[in-house]
């Protein structure tokens, strides 16, 4: 459409509108809204412990995974590095974060105690999830625990034992905790045992060529 002496600047549409709404600023979240989406995701929290605690562990996981999604939207340590892009970053009060974090622990050490319960065990997250437990809670029985059964099953019997005695010191009684920390001594025996016997052939071998070269000296 023509208006006096140009044409009119066209609205944009589509891909190009979505595109231009992406880049505008979304609105900031009020001290309200952050606090019913930390208590969604408490709620999520609490919905898996009463799947978990039913033996359904697929519907756990799933609610567990719900909470963190709600959760990762108001991370700093996530939001913080794509400020610019038109995400308002929301500031949380130093109680909000720490309501977050520990939400998230929990959430996943207990992914960690589901993943450990199913039929085809993924020992590579179970360890990765509990290496985040390990890092806000260092001293954390259950996450020593679990690092350590998914560090052994991981081929690591070294370091599986050092979580493992780190969560016998705080759960000295636990039947599991002193029967995986068996297990990696064992493995930790057996292997050294086994490189014992390999250089002893080495040896073995090493002395007999000699012998065998002192005998071809000698016949010469």
């Amino acid at each position: 459409m023509e208006a006096s002496g140009g044409r009119e600047s066209p609205e944009p549409s589509g891909a190009a509108a979505a595109s231009f709404a992406g880049r505008l600023p979304k609105p900031k979240l009020t001290p309200a809204q952050l606090d019913t989406q930390l208590q969604d995701a408490v709620r999520l929290k609490a919905e898996g412990n009463g799947f978990y605690r039913g033996k359904r562990v697929r519907s756990a996981i799933g609610s567990y995974h719900r909470a963190l999604l709600v959760l990762r939207s108001l991370d700093s340590e996530v939001t913080a590095g794509i400020q610019g892009f038109g995400t308002e970053v929301p500031v949380l009060t130093p109680a909000q974060d720490e309501l977050l974090r520990n939400t998230q622990v929990d959430c996943y050490n207990n992914l960690a105690a589901c993943l450990l319960q199913k039929q085809s065990v993924d020992y590579a997250r179970v360890q990765e999830y509990s290496l985040r437990v390990l890092r806000r809670r260092p001293g954390d029985p259950k996450a020593l625990y679990r690092a350590g059964v998914a560090t052994l099953e991981l081929g690591d019997a070294h370091t599986a034992k050092q979580y493992l005695t780190q969560a016998c010191s705080g759960q000295p009684k636990d039947a599991n905790v002193k029967k995986y920390l068996l297990k990696a001594e064992e493995k930790l025996k057996s292997e050294l045992q086994k490189e014992k016997a390999m250089y002893r052939g080495m040896f073995s071998s090493s002395s007999k060529a000699e012998e065998s070269n002192q005998a071809s000296v000698t016949s010469g």
